[in-house]
């Protein structure tokens, strides 16, 4: 094929998918949660896709489907036609579950065109007060006092809750036990109930029990304090180095016009931005992003690799 050929046909496939972009959206939008409803993950993306589905003039679907950490409803959004009909709502775990779980067919960086990260929260390390932890000096002492006999919480073997909490019990050097939950309902309420001491969770699960003095705050994982608990520190200021966040972004399979990634960009920032959404979210602990896709991609890759390490040492396997 000579250049001119090439070129041809690339200026041919370009024109082709502008006209498609033009035209979409010109039916209902799928929006795929593969987790539970209720999360910020959940509420997020509904809150978005409302106030897209109005800009489109096309209702967009939103959908959960729930199952083995997100790992089912993925591998099938991966195998969709890339047509900007289909979209995938991913939490923080999509960018670590390949490393996790059997079963997965699809690499979430390969296999899915990043539109733009929604929402980032940082989570807080809160204990039981019943413990009589107040500091993370506190929370050291007792845990490596008690060893596998101090207990921390976590929603599910595969969530950002854990990954957070086996990092912080390598940083601490400490061997507390990892009850793990299905679900974070349950973790949450034998939290409350003093059956756990501690959990590594997003704060806006936990805040409205932080102000009414349900669950003691002893540490934020962001690098900086956040605006809602400004006296309570990073996990940072003891263990240098110390970050995780949970977040939730937008994503298409692999081969999606790049115009039809564009529009649905610029549609989503929009909905982002829009005062009611950054305040609602704002006031529970959330940190509205709105991305390009490429900055998007690099926080993903950014993501991968941090976690696949944290994965590997800490030999953690899900059948």
């Amino acid at each position: 094929m000579n250049k001119i050929t090439h070129f041809s046909w690339a200026a041919l496939a370009l024109s082709a998918s502008l006209v498609f972009a033009q035209d979409y959206p010109n039916k209902p939008i799928k929006m795929v949660v593969p987790y539970p409803p209720g999360g910020v993950t959940d509420m997020a993306t509904r809150a978005v896709s409302a106030k897209m589905s109005e800009a489109f003039g096309q209702a967009i679907i939103v959908e959960n489907q729930p199952a083995a950490g997100g790992v089912v409803a993925t591998n099938a959004v991966a195998k969709v036609a890339p047509d900007g009909y289909t979209l995938l709502s991913a939490f923080d775990s999509f960018a670590t579950n390949p490393f996790m779980y059997k079963g997965v067919q699809h690499d979430p960086l390969k296999d899915f065109a990043p539109i733009s990260l929604m929402v980032k929260s940082p989570q807080v390390l809160v204990v039981f007060p019943g413990t009589g932890i107040k500091n993370m000096s506190d929370l050291l002492k007792m845990a490596r006092a008690k060893g596998d006999h101090f207990s921390f919480a976590t929603p599910g073997a595969g969530t950002s809750s854990r990954l957070s909490t086996e990092l912080f019990k390598q940083y601490a050097g400490i061997d507390a036990t990892l009850v793990t939950y299905k679900g974070g309902s349950q973790a949450m309420t034998d939290l409350l109930g003093g059956q756990v001491n501690a959990m590594i969770v997003s704060l806006s699960l936990v805040l409205q029990h932080i102000q009414g003095g349900r669950l003691t705050p002893i540490a934020v994982s962001s690098t900086k304090r956040v605006s809602q608990l400004p006296d309570v520190p990073p996990i940072a200021d003891t263990f240098p180095g110390f970050e995780a966040q949970s977040w939730t972004g937008m994503v298409a399979p692999a081969g999606t016009p790049k115009a039809v990634i564009d529009k649905l960009n610029a549609a989503l920032v929009k909905a982002l931005n829009s005062p009611d959404f950054k305040d609602k979210f704002t006031s529970q602990g959330v940190e509205v992003v709105g991305s390009s896709p490429e900055a998007f991609s690099e926080w993903m890759n950014k993501e991968s690799s941090k976690w696949s390490q944290v994965i590997k040492q800490r030999k953690i396997s899900i059948e």
